[in-house]
């Protein structure tokens, strides 16, 4: 976020100016109040004031990137601030900006703030609170992608859905975002809680938990996700979908290419709108240690299918 000075009036919005990810490469303007901007920057004396001056507690979230005073102070890890709009009557479960729409327990989860993720849950924060539609998050799905393992413990201990839904576009389960960020012990924490290794995949740029590790090129990861019983050739979403092998063919990741292969990876299987077999995406990319590891597959595979025919 670009930090702006506030405004000459005391209570009025100040536009921040933020790039967005949209297609057209513009630039989008978010509404940022002094006490969304106060609560952020951890000035509570200003906090105080404004309150006392009748700033609104619940001042929406305006924009794509922006957030309450109490999502503010959250991910930023402000606790007095969070007491004192917690006193002041804000709502707990209110949405932020449009791109992810997190709550403010979301935020402070995601954040690693776990004092301040136990206050919210006292005061009525929902643990399974469903994630927006884009790059949505539930607390849980975010404290995995975070890696704080001791958040996660907290979350589902407090009843949260261990294989919620992920959001549209960009979603992820629990398990899915903590392989993702290559977090080995929030996995081994979520597959013993008795996550589900294989969750349906949305349709805009979702991931298995083997496809994020093959991607992230985490060889010792995949092999796990593989004990449990991942499947090695669930396809990837329909938008920038991977599947395992086409994701590590892709990053040039050879002894992932290996084990998969080890594994029964369908090397003629396309991904996603992409529609290219490993093979393919490994030669375009320049990946020439994969491709001939690929290439020698195939060959072997057809030579099978002949002794057989």
């Amino acid at each position: 976020m670009v930090q702006a000075p506030f405004s000459h009036h005391i209570y009025a919005p100040i536009k921040v100016q933020e790039l967005t990810e949209e297609e057209d490469g513009g630039v989008q303007e978010n509404e940022w109040t002094p006490l969304q901007l106060a609560a952020f920057e951890g000035q509570l004396d200003l906090v105080t004031q404004l309150l006392l001056g009748g700033a609104d507690p619940n001042e929406p979230a305006k924009g794509w990137y922006s957030k309450t005073a109490l999502q503010a102070a959250a991910i930023a890890g402000h606790l007095p601030i969070v007491e004192r709009l917690l006193a002041s009557g804000v709502d707990v479960n209110a949405p932020g900006g449009n791109n992810g729409g997190r709550t403010a327990l979301t935020v402070a989860a995601g954040a690693g703030h776990y004092d301040i993720v136990q206050r919210l849950i006292e005061a009525g924060a929902g643990v399974n609170r469903p994630p927006s539609r884009y790059m949505g998050r539930t607390p849980l799905q975010a404290a995995a992608e975070g890696g704080s393992l001791e958040i996660v413990k907290l979350l589902l201990d407090k009843g949260a859905d261990i294989d919620a839904p992920p959001a549209h576009d960009s979603g992820r389960s629990p398990l899915q975002a903590a392989a993702g960020g290559q977090h080995a012990e929030v996995v081994e924490l979520l597959l013993a809680r008795g996550a589900r290794v294989e969750t349906p995949l949305e349709r805009y740029k979702g991931l298995t938990a083997l496809q994020a590790a093959a991607a992230n090129g985490n060889v010792r990861m995949v092999g796990r996700l593989l004990d449990a019983g991942a499947n090695v050739n669930v396809e990837g979403s329909y938008y920038e979908g991977r599947t395992a092998l086409y994701a590590a063919a892709e990053a040039g990741h050879v002894e992932i290419v290996k084990r998969l292969l080890r594994a029964g990876a369908n090397t003629d299987q396309t991904a996603g709108n992409r529609h290219m077999t490993p093979l393919q995406v490994a030669r375009l990319k320049g990946r020439e240690q994969v491709a001939e590891l690929l290439k020698d597959d195939n060959l072997l595979t057809s030579a099978k299918s002949a002794q057989h025919s």
